[in-house]
């Protein structure tokens, strides 16, 4: 049976829906707020059933071409002195890649058959028994049989069909930046991690040898940060990190001119259900575990296949395919979410 599909999001679960859903011959189009191809984050890694999906995708190899090749992390003091070491799965997983080849993969593998709206999002919802009738921010409105949210955190699909951010999103009590610099501690595959109470820097090399990627993480009340202006999430990072030796002032200095900026909380989100009539979550949209658990790529992985699977399996009921892509998600998902509380005192929380 065709089903006419709309995804909101082209990061890592949405163009993996469209995959599936197109393989089970589904007419499907994947709106995405950016105006291109998003080519930010660091890496992602990749744990259990994840490399199923990836096998069945047929990219498995690909994927396994762009690995970033770490090899460990070193715990140092506020001085920068080695006083331990962490293995290299505790970050990077079975398998780490930079995140900007996933979504290119993702994408060419798709863009013959799925529909990509680019610069666009989603501004109005409403549904009834003929399907979804949804309005854009700038194209004309449409209607689809199903529609899905895999826009992550802060979710736009959630916002409207489900309620307010703050229902859903649960703060983890740790906020941080990340970016590139020069990689002027000369790493190698290598990563460094200080950590203390209430706070974290973590650095490390690895797809780029004269990059260094810079993650500094600290303790805070409330994840409404994420929505600041730039100019005050930086003036809180140095408020949060005054007085921190090494080459922390350094790091400082250099975040101001980074082109690749990027303030988050460490959030969880938590759901009594994960759709709606005809609507339906996926990913971090429905039930992000938070970046520390190191499961988020696998769960939208996993999710976005459960959810196309189940949905070829119902004979068009998306009522049904919708309550067992739960019911055989929401274990592995809890337990994800269990690991990424447990995991933020790591990192400073």
């Amino acid at each position: 049976m065709n089903v006419k599909v709309l995804v909101s999001g082209a990061s890592v679960a949405g163009p993996a829906l469209a995959y599936w859903l197109n393989r089970h011959g589904h007419e499907v189009t994947v709106v995405e707020r950016a105006p291109v191809l998003r080519d930010s984050g660091y890496a992602v890694d990749f744990r259990g059933a994840a490399f199923d999906v990836l096998e069945g995708m047929g990219i498995l190899d690909e994927v396994r071409g762009c690995e970033t090749g770490m090899r460990g992390t070193d715990l140092v003091d506020e001085e920068g002195r080695k006083v331990g070491e962490l293995p290299v799965e505790a970050f990077a997983g079975d398998l780490e890649v930079p995140k900007r080849e996933l979504t290119r993969i993702l994408h060419r593998i798709t863009e013959a058959d799925v529909r990509y709206v680019f610069g666009d999002s989603i501004d109005r919802i409403e549904q009834d028994d003929t399907g979804v009738h949804v309005g854009f921010e700038r194209g004309e409105p449409a209607t689809f049989d199903l529609v899905v949210g895999a826009d992550g955190v802060y979710s736009t699909v959630r916002r409207l069909a489900f309620g307010p951010h703050d229902r859903f999103v649960r703060h983890l009590g740790m906020s941080g930046v990340g970016f590139t610099t020069a990689n002027h501690l000369g790493l190698d595959h290598t990563g460094l991690l200080h950590s203390a109470p209430g706070r974290a820097v973590y650095l490390f090399s690895a797809a780029d040898a004269d990059r260094m990627t810079v993650s500094l993480s600290f303790a805070t009340d409330s994840a409404a940060l994420d929505l600041l202006e730039r100019d005050r999430q930086q003036e809180i990072v140095r408020e949060r990190l005054a007085g921190v030796g090494w080459v922390v002032p350094r790091l400082l200095e250099e975040m101001d001119g980074a082109s690749d900026f990027l303030f988050a909380s460490a959030c969880q989100v938590e759901m009594d259900r994960w759709s709606d009539g005809r609507i339906v979550l996926v990913g971090d949209a429905g039930h992000c575990a938070a970046p520390t658990s190191g499961m988020g790529t696998s769960q939208a992985l996993i999710g976005a296949h459960a959810l196309a699977r189940h949905l070829a399996a119902s004979a068009g009921d998306h009522a049904a395919a919708f309550r067992a892509y739960e019911d055989e998600l929401r274990p592995y998902v809890e337990e994800n979410q269990k690991h990424g509380r447990e995991a933020v005192a790591m990192f400073g929380g």
